[in-house]
């Protein structure tokens, strides 16, 4: 079919355009309704809406080849955050070889009491998040630890992930060094640090009311006694060495992401440098190392034999490359669809009937942060996605008299915190995959990811009553 055949069928109509969207939540759904929550149904929902979505671009007279490449182009951008995962998962084995995370465990058992401990994991992860200006960083080596500690002193696992997600996005959301920071700015065209002032009212109401839920109502507030991880700590104090060296690949890998060195190779050279110190200060044999690094630490290589109980084994047996095999065929099923979605036409559709149904300033922030949320929802690529959504609704808003950082503040509202509350995304696939708990279960308690929008959303209403929660164009 010619390209002149291809043009003269218009655009993609809306029901069509809504078709995949609706195929992915419906299969879904049925899914979990037959099969239960899991990885499985969901996969499954995202190979079906994908399917759905190339089915439409092929009627439209797309071949197979054009879907494929477009998947190869959204794989080869995000080429960088698979790196990353794929770091994550060597450096989890690594540091469990070297004793940094059972150190980590140790301390966390010894200085924070059960019912700060998510209000420890958000703060912490949120000053490491604004210094380095990863969330991926600081959820996958300060978040670990803090949830290694938590499942050492029994503590529910999805209210500590929660404030891992929230403290690391919220650090991500505001770092001046942020690259989603940055690309945010430039696809509104606004000067960075007057985008980060403007998202001030709508990011810290919402940190405070996460500051106020995990510091009185996450579970293990109530928690009284005695700590329940003594048994854990005495033997993890007895099957590695947490001292001094145990923290130097953990100093490593901070030191590397807050000097702005790409995050993937500082997290192998610090997990290289943690294999090192398993050897030399463990004296673990280097052919465990190596399996720690590409499967996962597994105790029956470093101390065979040895009585260890359950609760150890469940604790220390985790990461390595392959771990992060699901990971990646979720995000392949992902790009699949989103290349679907763009070759028909139906991205286009759907941003483009956004745009026409604005009528007035609340209109243009609420279509800027449905624009935004699902277009990342589909492509998984928030940098992208600022980009052209930012570029398409820069014009309403100079019509309106509105100010650049309008448009950047929803942009961030809508694509930065809220992709990780997405179980099909880069972002909630990676931070699931490295927090052991599943987005779905996470989801509630990350209030700050949920919360700014919301007050994105009650800004713009402001400006519609009062005349005041936007601003307007110097």
């Amino acid at each position: 079919m010619s390209e002149h055949e291809r043009t003269e069928r218009g655009p993609l109509p809306l029901a069509l355009a809504l078709a995949p969207i609706a195929a992915l939540f419906a299969a879904g759904v049925g899914g979990a309704a037959v099969f239960g929550f899991g990885g499985e149904p969901l996969l499954l929902a995202l190979l079906f809406a994908a399917a759905v979505a190339a089915g439409i671009a092929r009627a439209r007279g797309h071949g197979w080849a054009e879907v494929q490449a477009a998947a190869g182009r959204l794989l080869a951008e995000a080429l960088p955050a698979v790196l990353i995962l794929l770091s994550i998962g060597a450096l989890l084995g690594s540091w469990m070889f070297a004793g940094t995370i059972p150190l980590l465990v140790v301390l966390g058992i010894d200085l924070i009491s059960p019912e700060w401990m998510a209000l420890t994991a958000f703060l912490a992860t949120a000053v490491m998040s604004v210094v380095s200006g990863t969330s991926w960083g600081s959820a996958g080596t300060i978040g670990v630890a803090l949830m290694g500690a938590a499942e050492a002193m029994g503590l529910p696992l999805a209210p500590i992930a929660g404030a891992v997600v929230s403290g690391a996005y919220f650090g991500d959301k505001l770092s001046p060094i942020s690259d989603m920071t940055n690309i945010t700015a430039i696809g509104a065209g606004a000067e960075l640090y007057a985008h980060i002032r403007h998202m001030l009212p709508t990011s810290l109401p919402p940190a405070l009311i996460a500051l106020a839920v995990f510091a009185l109502f996450a579970p293990g507030a109530a928690l009284t006694g005695a700590n329940p991880a003594a048994a854990i700590r005495t033997e993890l104090v007895g099957l590695f060495e947490p001292g001094f060296w145990a923290a130097l690949p953990l100093a490593v890998a901070i030191g590397g992401i807050a000097l702005r060195y790409p995050p993937a190779p500082v997290i192998i050279a610090s997990a290289l440098v943690a294999l090192v110190i398993g050897v030399t200060v463990n004296g673990f044999p280097a052919a465990a190392g190596v399996h720690a690094f590409v499967a996962g630490f597994a105790l029956d290589q470093v101390a065979p034999g040895a009585a260890v109980s359950g609760q150890l084994t469940g604790l220390v047996e985790r990461g390595g490359l392959y771990a992060m095999a699901p990971t990646l065929i979720f995000i392949l099923a992902a790009f699949l669809l989103a290349a679907g979605m763009e070759v028909s036409g139906a991205l286009d559709t759907l941003l483009a009937r956004l745009l026409s149904a604005v009528r007035g300033a609340f209109g243009l922030v609420a279509a800027t942060m449905a624009g935004g949320a699902t277009m990342v929802g589909m492509t998984s690529h928030g940098g992208v996605t600022s980009l052209v959504v930012g570029g398409l609704f820069r014009p309403s808003y100079a019509e309106r008299d509105l100010a650049p950082v309008n448009l950047s503040r929803a942009l961030a509202d809508s694509v930065t915190i809220t992709e990780p509350l997405m179980p099909w995304t880069v972002s909630g696939l990676f931070m699931a995959s490295t927090l052991g708990v599943a987005t779905l279960a996470y989801a509630p308690w990350a209030v700050f990811c949920w919360l700014g929008p919301v007050f994105s959303l009650l800004m713009a209403l402001r400006f519609r009553l009062t005349g005041k929660g936007l601003k307007p164009a110097s």
